[in-house]
């Protein structure tokens, strides 16, 4: 099974300006990434649409595509950048994975679990979540910045949602997380080539528009969306204040493994 990851990388960010530039650790955020990501695929490939990323990534002998500056999600980036590299390199891969070019602290157990789910015949996309646990407490659960997923018996995604769902009838809210296991989505996502092509080639829907969840397009049209539970939380870098809290998790990170 031949697997590219796909890691699309902006400049421009309403939060965070110019974010996959932003050192971390001495590096910019996007090498760390790619150099987390590289070896555990075939190929990886930075996405961007600016030429600041794009000569930053040739500088750490990266391979890099330039993109369209229009793309409304990086979904449709990554479909543009998988077309070209493909093209270019005459390869079609089994499986495309995206990662987000904000994620220096992705895990191996992570990528390794969205390739799993390509073990059945039928899966057209995979995805991640993680179980709420009772010390996340019920502020995280409730947060509609932190979307929920139910699974079906055959692990598949059966709705996403901002909301809490399932609603637990008759049960008061604070004893949820003691008599429900909750799923939260982990954004990161792999898809069979065909299945990416038939996604970025889908208006927008109600329930998608509804949610803000792109990932309910491809649900209300039919699309099987794999998925597999970790107990691995990485961080996600938004602001400048999470690019701080970032460089002491990376720091920490380097003292425990000084001190095996």
């Amino acid at each position: 099974m031949k697997v590219i990851a796909i890691i699309p990388a902006r400049y421009a960010s309403t939060r965070f300006p110019g974010k996959p530039l932003a050192m971390l650790g001495g590096k910019p955020m996007i090498q760390r990434v790619y150099e987390k990501v590289s070896p555990l695929v075939d190929l990886a490939v930075v996405a961007t649409d600016d030429a600041r990323i794009y000569d930053a990534v040739e500088g750490f002998n990266g391979r890099v595509v330039m993109t369209s500056p229009d793309h409304k999600s990086g979904t449709d980036r990554v479909q543009e950048a998988y077309r070209k590299v493909s093209e270019a390199l005459g390869i079609e891969y089994d499986v495309i994975i995206n990662v987000q070019g904000d994620e220096p602290f992705i895990a191996s157990q992570q990528i390794q679990a969205v390739k799993d789910c390509f073990m059945q015949a039928n899966t057209d996309i995979a995805t991640l979540v993680k179980p709420f646990h009772k010390e996340d407490g019920l502020v995280a659960l409730l947060n509609p910045n932190s979307p929920k997923v139910v699974l079906g018996k055959q692990s598949q995604a059966l709705y996403f949602s901002r909301s809490v769902i399932p609603y637990l009838r008759g049960v008061e809210q604070a004893e949820w997380l003691d008599k429900q296991i909750f799923y939260k989505h982990i954004g990161l996502y792999a898809y069979r080539p065909e299945a990416l092509a038939r996604i970025t080639a889908m208006p927008q829907t109600p329930l998608e528009k509804a949610e803000s969840l792109e990932q309910l397009r491809w649900l209300e049209n039919g699309m099987r969306i794999i998925v597999r539970v970790v107990d691995i939380e990485t961080v996600g870098i938004d602001t400048p204040e999470d690019l701080m809290r970032a460089e002491a998790f990376l720091k920490e990170q380097k003292r425990a493994k000084g001190s095996l």
